[in-house]
């Protein structure tokens, strides 16, 4: 097609195209998603100016999981608690960086929403440039009123959110969302300022061509994960092409790669971390929610991830995440070698 019939879609104009497809629609969680575009906006402006800006490096606090914060991971999560603390649309908040939830504060009307959020994913790659990227998962509030929201409404299972996004700040700036209508990803032209569609509809591709995982904490892996490597590797003589091997210790910059070539990625659990590490709420259900609507999977080993009730805020998984046949393969693997683990886990699950 040539360059002067191209169609150029605003992420504003897509989400309200999305909102027609729904006629009973209220324009909420429209404007709750635009809330969120602006906010990455505000971000990705501070992230490609950090090392001028005074904002690179750690502060002197730690977050609830006793990991040093750095300085954009409060600047980041501060712009999304103040871009939705007072719209109307939210009745509670909880960012991966607190201990308890965000209340709206008292004298702004509670909302019909539920925003969930890691505001920096890899922050520990912010000093060294690689891509780093932010979480987002929103769920309607169990009861309706115009009450405060509750613990209860934030711990949902993942078949139940309506909606996840993730925006990755790399060489360019692209939030990824879902409203259960497929996925759908966006570049900022930072010239205008402006999210535009450049993914529609997408779906991991077949076959896949990469595995992620950190090799550095093989030591400690159960002898299913063990043995699902090999099977990724190629090494047990299996009639399938072997997967490249790609991590970069960022999620979101993983996850994404995986989305578009096709892949998985994996953090089991292992001898030091029986249940996991990464957190169920703010970065395994929104991503297993968009691998789902690409055509993936996501799981703890066990089953879907988006079937597991969380039991905490800050609860921990196992998670394997990507192209459906390679976490199915994952799962056979820990049911055929990890009898004991699965027991334990079972009972903590």
């Amino acid at each position: 097609m040539p360059p002067d019939e191209r169609k150029l879609v605003t992420i504003e104009r897509h989400i309200l195209d999305q909102q027609g497809q729904h006629p009973g629609a209220t324009g909420r969680l429209t404007s709750l998603l635009y809330d969120i575009a602006l906010a990455a906006k505000l971000i990705a402006r501070e992230t490609t100016r950090a090392g001028i800006a005074n904002i690179l490096g750690a502060t002197a606090s730690e977050n609830v999981h006793g990991e040093t914060q750095q300085k954009l991971d409060v600047f980041a999560d501060q712009v999304i608690f103040r871009m939705n603390d007072h719209t109307g649309r939210v009745c509670v908040m909880a960012s991966e960086e607190h201990d308890d939830l965000l209340h709206i504060p008292q004298g702004n009307k509670p909302g019909y929403y539920v925003l969930i959020y890691d505001p920096l994913d890899g922050s520990s790659n912010i000093d060294v440039n690689a891509p780093i990227g932010t979480i987002f998962a929103i769920h309607r509030r169990i009861e309706p009123g115009d009450g405060r929201g509750t613990l209860a409404d934030v711990l949902q299972p993942g078949h139940k959110l309506i909606a996840a996004a993730y925006v990755i700040y790399g060489s360019s700036t692209m939030m990824v969302y879902s409203t259960g209508n497929g996925v759908h990803g966006f570049t900022l032209d930072p010239s205008i300022g402006e999210f535009l569609l450049s993914h529609s509809f997408i779906t991991i591709p077949t076959p896949a061509k990469y595995y992620s995982a950190n090799h550095g904490k093989q030591k400690f892996w159960t002898a299913g994960v063990q043995h699902y490597i090999e099977w990724l590797q190629g090494l047990d003589a299996a009639d399938h092409a072997p997967l490249e091997h790609r991590y970069i210790g960022s999620l979101i910059a993983d996850f994404h790669r995986n989305l578009l070539r096709g892949g998985v990625f994996l953090y089991p659990a292992d001898a030091r971390q029986p249940s996991g590490k990464l957190r169920l709420t703010y970065e395994a259900q929104p991503l297993a929610f968009l691998a789902a609507q690409a055509g993936g999977y996501a799981s703890d080993g066990v089953g879907d991830i988006l079937d597991l009730q969380p039991k905490s805020l800050h609860q921990r998984v196992p998670l394997f995440i990507g192209s459906r046949d390679l976490v199915e393969q994952a799962e056979a693997f820990l049911r055929e070698y990890d009898q004991v683990w699965l027991a334990q886990y079972h009972t903590a699950r």
